[in-house]
């Protein structure tokens, strides 16, 4: 007896762990209103996700997009004056979303589209983040030091 043969469907590859939540980011980042970087983050323990956020205006205020960019207007190189801004960044709304929500940061992994700045260097230490998964660069080298001293563990995968 002849056997028949069965045809199979391609099925897709199956993305890594960084991979699946890298692209989580990317994604989370599509909803930014920042007219000058678009950023995602994805916080993450267990490989299960905590806590998302993006960079833009708090809740219920204006955002940048649809009235203009308050740096621009001041020409504030990016990097600098962060406090002269009306957004929050993702780092920040990511923590934030966690602590409204009663989630523990604790010895999580933060997956990111951009480096952090100093300031949510800072924050990431004091919440406990344990390691940094990102694609992309940011202009602050002091960012840099502060998590390597606050023993956090940064990667930058392609």
């Amino acid at each position: 007896m002849k056997k028949k043969r069965v045809l199979r469907k391609k099925i897709p590859k199956r993305p890594k762990w960084d991979e699946y939540f890298l692209e989580v980011a990317q994604l989370v980042s599509k909803r930014a209103t920042c007219l000058r970087r678009r950023v995602g983050a994805v916080l993450v323990k267990d490989k299960k996700i905590l806590a998302t956020g993006y960079n833009g205006a708090p809740s219920g205020l204006e955002h940048c997009l649809d009235i203009g960019c308050l740096r621009e207007k001041m020409k504030i190189p990016s990097g600098q004056r962060h406090e002269l801004c009306r957004g929050l960044h993702a780092e920040q709304n990511v923590i934030l979303q966690a602590a409204l929500y009663g989630v523990s940061t604790k010895e999580s992994t933060l997956y990111i589209t951009n480096q952090p700045c100093i300031i949510c260097a800072k924050m990431l230490i004091n919440a406990g983040v344990r390691e940094i998964v990102t694609t992309g660069d940011y202009p602050d080298e002091l960012a840099r030091r502060f998590l390597k001293e606050g023993k956090i563990k940064v990667r930058k995968v392609k």
